[in-house]
């Protein structure tokens, strides 16, 4: 069964409208352990080794917590493991114990969560999708949401549940059997698609402007303080986003949370003075920081992307690969973004929701270590 569960994660990761470099996670149980996605790897390339085993029993007497930090919870985790010689489990698996079927899958389809990014996002869901689905609040992924998953179906009947949309997220589906589970993801997207596809029409601009860029590449390795490398995008899809009359609509933030963490939670918008604008984010983004910090180390103030008024947009990375995923990323969520906008106004998380994934305690151990 491990072989199907490969093969469904596989087909799912191939597909970038489903998850994007690293994103979604899927699982299968047998007995009492579940085979649930290990953090650091891929879909598109997951193996036999991509997958830890863990106890659903262990997994669930975490539920009897009422909080739980992520460092708690992943060492737990970890002594739930039946072979330490696994990666850790994914943060989202006790939710993927509790959803009682074999297999489980989770993406950050992009149709359903430009829908629930939308301002009446939920109420479009809600006549989508009906009574046999879940629609959850925007929680923090994790622990937390685990949790409230749970409270939530203490008294749902299981097998009249199709799945679960999560707000500003993405989407959970499951079957007992791997292509039905994986089947149902993609009629669950498609229903979203569709939906987008009759609702909305992005009318592509040409840009017209034209950048120094090595300018820009000089400078803005300055202000991070290495060298980095830079990566032009001018799709369709960008020229028409950095060509918009109102561009603060970039301003309002990421379309699923584990993007921010790559792409910071807003781009800079730049048109003349390089040095002014940078500037000009980079106290911005401190004033942010000073506002939600408690005890978090500050990131790089600098900005990942950038908007170039007219002309497209760029983004930068201390590697060249890690350029290319904030560009792959920024290419979804401005494709979003815009039809969001169709459907009555792109609404992201909040500003302190956004500084909890940003400055989320996991990746924050990783600065102190």
């Amino acid at each position: 069964m491990l072989d199907l569960r490969i093969k469904t994660s596989r087909l799912m990761g191939l597909n970038q409208d489903l998850v994007l470099h690293g994103g979604g996670n899927t699982s299968l149980k047998e007995g009492n352990t579940i085979y649930v996605k290990a953090s650091g790897f891929n879909l598109d390339t997951i193996d036999e080794q991509g997958f830890a085993p863990v106890s659903i029993d262990k997994l669930l007497d975490l539920l009897q917590y009422d909080t739980l930090s992520d460092t708690d919870m992943v060492r737990l985790q970890r002594e739930a493991m039946s072979d330490q010689s696994f990666s850790n489990p994914s943060i989202e698996a006790v939710l993927h114990a509790l959803i009682p079927f074999k297999y489980v899958d989770h993406t950050h389809a992009d149709a359903i969560v430009t829908i629930s990014n939308a301002k009446n996002g939920k109420r479009i869901l809600s006549k989508l999708y009906g009574k046999h689905f879940l629609i959850v609040p925007y929680v923090m992924p994790g622990f937390m949401l685990a949790k409230v998953v749970s409270q939530l179906t203490c008294k749902v009947d299981w097998a009249k549940l199709e799945g679960i949309i999560l707000m500003h997220h993405g989407v959970f589906t499951f079957d007992n059997h791997g292509m039905k589970s994986y089947q149902k993801m993609l009629k669950v997207v498609k229903i979203a698609e569709d939906y987008l596809q009759k609702n909305t029409a992005i009318k592509y601009i040409r840009a017209k402007r034209t950048y120094d860029l090595e300018k820009l590449q000089t400078i803005m390795s300055e202000c991070k303080g290495y060298a980095v490398e830079m990566v032009i995008n001018q799709s369709k899809i960008a020229q028409t986003f950095a060509s918009m009359k109102e561009l603060n609509v970039s301003q309002k933030g990421v379309l699923t949370p584990e993007h921010i963490i790559r792409t910071k939670r807003v781009p800079i918008i730049l048109r003349d003075n390089y040095e002014k604008e940078i500037l000009k984010y980079i106290k911005k983004y401190i004033r942010y920081f000073e506002k939600y910090k408690t005890d978090e180390l500050m990131l790089n103030p600098a900005p990942n992307w950038a908007v170039l008024e007219g002309f497209g947009t760029v983004s930068f990375g201390k590697t060249l690969k890690e350029a290319e995923i904030i560009r792959d990323i920024n290419e979804h969520t401005m494709k979003a973004m815009l039809r969001a906008e169709q459907l009555g106004g792109y609404k992201s998380l909040s500003l302190k929701d956004s500084f909890a994934m940003e400055y989320w305690e996991l990746e924050q151990a990783k600065l102190r270590g």
